[in-house]
């Protein structure tokens, strides 16, 4: 049986990895009472906090960590009426925190989300290896049998050319789960007692031109090289589906980490998925993404960009031109998505000017 590793008796880092170069972000309707199982791995660096649903509910954070709290309240008073791109009552709602954050990179994880312990019962820092794995080069013109070439204790092996082997800057590190698996809602209904207890020790570059089902519940990219297309959608009320928003900026994260040179790794690290969502309320907000991703996937796996496009905004307006012009085709949802991703990265920039550092509106 998996169980959550117990971390009590760890003290934490006194020099921890890009300690002023990183934000952690966490959407979540609720006290954030796991952040003690976290502590020896997340009290050093800063925690963005997205309030998700009622704005005046009182969410406990834990005394000893260095946080700030963004409610709906505050998205409007920020964004104004750019506000309408961020869902919500629905975790996609965390893609706010992206975007007011200072640091070079993010981490984002889920509330229900708990420290981990490998094979050999060693509790795992999960952000030390995501730091590892955003911090090495990516391989995903050529595949590596030995997965992750950087990797101690690991190389490039025979017949690798050796023009290949300097890779590409990491813009992804996406990380997997122990316990309960990220299922559909059909997968958790015909399967509703399977666990996840395999660890793999394994990291991979995605390679180039295929896509994947990127969780955001265990997930660290570089916001530098790729932040501006990490959208989480338009998703939950008022909005014909929920539970697709992560996927949907991997499939638009990859499409334009393939343009523009960029890598993405998978594998470690691992979380403990503590809890299941119930399949029921997850097949009625799936429900149309379920037949919807048949048309959807096809297109990412043909969108091209043209060579002008040699920015991560440059190619996000013009993916959100594509969507519009095929998905919309679908349903009225994608053209309306569409115009939300070009809000989406106007009030990015309007938040991000080239060269800016420091406050947002006087909270960050």
């Amino acid at each position: 049986m998996v169980e959550p590793a117990n971390t009590a008796n760890i003290k934490p880092h006194p020099y921890p990895l890009l300690k002023d170069e990183l934000d952690i972000v966490i959407p979540t309707i609720r006290n954030l009472d796991f952040l003690e199982m976290w502590r020896p791995f997340f009290q050093p660096y800063h925690l963005i906090i997205v309030q998700d649903g009622d704005p005046s509910k009182i969410i406990k954070v834990p005394e000893g960590f260095d946080y700030e709290l963004y409610n709906r309240n505050d998205i409007n008073r920020i964004l104004g009426p750019k506000a309408s791109c961020i869902s919500f009552k629905d975790s996609a709602c965390r893609c706010f925190g992206y975007m007011v954050s200072r640091k070079k990179y993010i981490f984002t994880i889920d509330d229900d989300c708990f420290v981990a312990q490998d094979p050999s019962g060693k509790p795992v820092n999960a952000l030390e290896q995501h730091i590892k794995n955003i911090l090495s080069p990516s391989t995903p013109h050529f595949f590596n049998t030995l997965y992750d070439p950087f990797r101690e204790g690991a190389d490039f092996v025979r017949g690798y050319p050796f023009s290949m082997r300097e890779g590409v800057p990491t813009a992804v590190s996406h990380g997997l789960w122990l316990n309960i698996p990220d299922y559909d809602a059909p997968t958790q209904l015909v399967k509703p007692r399977e666990r996840n207890t395999r660890y793999v020790d394994a990291v991979m570059t995605i390679p180039k031109g295929t896509l994947f089902p990127m969780c955001g519940m265990n997930l660290t990219f570089d916001r530098e090289l790729i932040g501006p297309a990490m959208y989480f959608g338009l998703m939950g009320d008022g909005q014909p589906i929920g539970r697709y928003d992560d996927m949907w900026a991997g499939w638009c994260v990859k499409v334009i980490c393939d343009h523009l040179g960029l890598g993405v790794k998978t594998g470690l690290p691992y979380i403990f998925h503590s809890k299941a969502s119930n399949p029921f309320v997850n097949l009625k907000k799936e429900y149309k993404g379920i037949f919807w991703q048949e048309d959807i996937i096809p297109f990412f796996q043909n969108v091209s960009l043209p060579k002008d496009c040699t920015t991560v905004q440059k190619c996000y307006i013009e993916l959100s031109k594509q969507v519009k012009a095929k998905l919309g085709e679908i349903d009225p949802y994608f053209n309306k998505l569409s115009d939300a991703m070009v809000t989406w990265i106007e009030a990015w920039d309007d938040l991000n000017p080239v060269g800016a550092s420091g406050q947002v509106n006087g909270k960050v």
